[in-house]
């Protein structure tokens, strides 16, 4: 009963084309077809204040809105009032719309909120309201996308103490017996950005030092201070080797804030990953450890109405290839317009997964004898799991390797004259 009044009642078709600062608004009524365009300030008081208004203008209304992102300021903003229906559209879907009234390709931000609202009118039917993942999703989402960040950032920093070093200290890169941004190789060069600094301690400080980081083996100790005695340096241009001394030590320090930032996320992970109703589904995959189980997990999401197919999700996220076909010509490609974090995300699960997994790793060997490059192989690998992690995610059910392989045995899969093979 309910959800027939609510298909009776109006609708308001809102197009918002986004911006920085201010927002403009297309409004079409279903119950006499009136429009109107109006201008919305991107602050949280006049947001409240607009949708406030909105409410008593157009009391019996649906408030259905549509604009051209699911993350961002005003997203997350209009997300907070219940009383407005989100439609989140692809900016690619817009284009193509946009291009069919305007080939010569002209836009300009009243125009493209009235073909939102247009679009929204005339494809509505049929179309799901967005709805958020629960709490602990949603934190494991932001907290996962964040982290990356902090990860690429720390990546790029160490390229440039990399290739500063290369510049007067190369032998800082032969020293290094562990990842550059160990605690170990961060306190060496904050205390001696340089060999010549390195070279005027004596070797009892070098010996407490290397045991504080706990290297007690007094041969490697020994081995340590001896490449470093005899060392030669690149250059003795004290205006090159104290000015990157000094740009060493600031890269260090940022470095370092780094690594304890990425451990706090890591704790507020573990915590999350601890009380998340689908950890164990997760945690079961060859290959998913803690960077990519939460990762896994907020790309499937908390709402299994959310998809009704595994293709559903391999077409989502950009692992499913996509086929142009025109006459006699058929072209399959991979796919550019997806959310990247999405699809790196499986991207590298299925990399790790066949290291750990005997049916990944000879599916792996199977596609690249058929003369497929790495990465093709790999995203055709991501596209079978996305499978079964599909039919994990939608059953509730734990996965079982043994099981799976006898499966491919039953079933005659090719991949089994790999499997024997590998």
């Amino acid at each position: 009963m309910n959800a027939k009044l609510i298909e009776t009642k109006p609708k308001l078709f809102i197009g918002i084309d986004w911006a920085d600062k201010e927002h403009v608004l297309h409004l079409i009524s279903s119950e006499n077809n009136k429009h109107s365009t109006e201008k919305l300030q991107q602050q949280p008081e006049a947001i409240a204040e607009w949708v406030k208004q909105l409410r008593q203008r157009f009391p019996e209304h649906r408030l259905m809105v549509i604009l051209e992102q699911s993350r961002g300021a005003l997203f997350a903003a209009l997300a907070e009032y219940s009383e407005l229906e989100l439609y989140p559209v692809n900016p690619k879907q817009l284009s193509r719309y946009r291009d069919s009234f305007f080939p010569s390709g002209g836009k300009n931000d009243p125009v493209d909120a009235k073909l939102l609202a247009n679009f929204l009118k005339e494809r509505h039917e049929g179309w799901r309201q967005w709805r958020p993942d629960d709490l602990c999703t949603r934190q494991m989402s932001q907290y996962s996308e964040l982290r990356r960040k902090l990860v690429e950032e720390r990546k790029r920093l160490l390229l440039k103490l990399q290739s500063t070093l290369k510049e007067y200290f190369p032998q800082a890169l032969a020293l290094f017996k562990t990842e550059m941004q160990d605690e170990q190789n961060l306190d060496l060069l904050k205390r001696w950005p340089s060999l010549q600094s390195l070279k005027r301690v004596k070797p009892q400080t070098l010996r407490r030092f290397l045991k504080e980081h706990r290297v007690k083996i007094e041969e490697r100790q020994t081995e340590f201070i001896e490449s470093v005695r005899s060392a030669k340096p690149l250059t003795k241009d004290q205006a090159i080797v104290k000015a990157n001394g000094l740009y060493v030590q600031s890269l260090v320090q940022q470095i370092r804030v780094l690594n304890q930032s990425i451990g706090q996320f890591d704790e507020q992970l573990k915590e999350l990953i601890r009380v998340h109703p689908d950890a164990e589904i997760f945690k079961s995959l060859p290959g998913a450890g803690e960077a990519l189980v939460p990762r896994l997990i907020a790309a499937m999401g908390s709402d299994r109405d959310r998809y009704q197919s595994a293709k559903d999700v391999q077409c989502r996220v950009g692992i499913a290839p996509l086929t142009i076909q025109s006459g006699r010509s058929l072209q399959v490609q991979k796919r550019i317009a997806c959310p990247k974090f999405l699809r790196q995300t499986f991207h590298e699960f299925a990399d790790h997964a066949r290291k750990w997994s005997p049916w990944a790793k000879a599916f792996y060997q199977m596609k690249r004898s058929q003369g497929m490059k790495h990465h093709a192989a790999i995203r055709a690998l991501a596209y079978k799991w996305m499978r079964i992690i599909f039919r994990l995610w939608k059953a509730k059910t734990i996965y079982n390797e043994n099981q799976y392989i006898q499966r491919l045995k039953a079933t005659g899969s090719p991949i089994v004259n790999f499997l024997e093979n590998s």
